[in-house]
């Protein structure tokens, strides 16, 4: 049987929360690194029935990111989008999108 969420005479501070859930998360480090320190990796999805590459964790500003999500679409000839520290591609495009990073200078896990 479920545990009752509300008790009587419970304390709801500022840091209650309905599900009565840790939210304490990773913590994403924002720190700016040179495209050689990166340790890329690859992640493929589906969606909608079509596929989408996920490149990340990107260490950059997020103008940065944006900027570098441009010339890769622009040189891939695809859509996408930059989301949080990842860049979204549209389509099955590691091979090619794997070579044009690395001659931006980005690195890639093994």
């Amino acid at each position: 049987m479920k545990k009752n969420l509300f008790e009587m005479g419970a304390d709801f501070g500022d840091d209650w929360t309905s599900d009565n859930r840790d939210r304490s998360g990773k913590k994403i480090s924002m720190e700016t690194k040179e495209p050689s320190k990166h340790q890329l990796h690859f992640a493929k999805e589906k969606r909608r029935g079509k596929s989408v590459t996920i490149v990340k964790p990107f260490y950059l500003t997020e103008s940065d990111l944006q900027t570098l999500a441009k010339t890769l679409k622009k040189k891939l000839g695809t859509g996408g989008t930059a989301k949080e520290n990842s860049l979204e591609f549209q389509g099955d495009i590691a091979d090619s999108l794997r070579t044009h990073l690395e001659a931006l200078g980005y690195r890639f896990k093994k």
